[in-house]
């Protein structure tokens, strides 16, 4: 079982910069595969952001070249730097853990933090 706590949200003028970090409890982060998402105000969640086990990084366009996700694993913890923050960036941000292989497969059980808000004013 894993616990994913997350941190860093707050309220950040455009153009601004904000950190998230999500500490991991419960098991090593070695074996997981990491991902950032967020949630505007409506039903739908969206990836942000993700990172593989040996630290190949992948992002969606909306946040390409804004956003740099990191991970550190002796500190068990997940980064996200978010630069040249939007209005439209403006949602609950969530990270999650999944073991997978080295080449990226997952399997098993997704674990979830309860987020952490951000929001953008233009």
């Amino acid at each position: 079982q894993v616990q994913l706590v997350e941190s860093g949200g707050g309220s950040v003028q455009a153009g601004g910069p904000l950190r998230l970090s999500c500490v991991a409890s419960g098991d090593s982060i070695n074996a997981y595969c990491l991902d950032w998402f967020r949630q505007a105000p409506g039903p739908e969640r969206e990836g942000a952001a993700t990172i593989e086990r040996p630290g190949f990084a992948n992002y969606f366009a909306a946040v390409k070249g804004r956003f740099t996700i990191s991970r550190n694993n002796p500190k068990n913890s997940l980064n996200l730097q978010m630069n040249n923050l939007r209005p439209d960036d403006t949602g609950m941000y969530s990270c999650k853990a999944q073991r997978c292989s080295a080449s990226g497969a997952r399997f098993g059980q997704e674990y979830w933090g309860r987020g952490t808000q951000v929001t953008v004013s233009s």
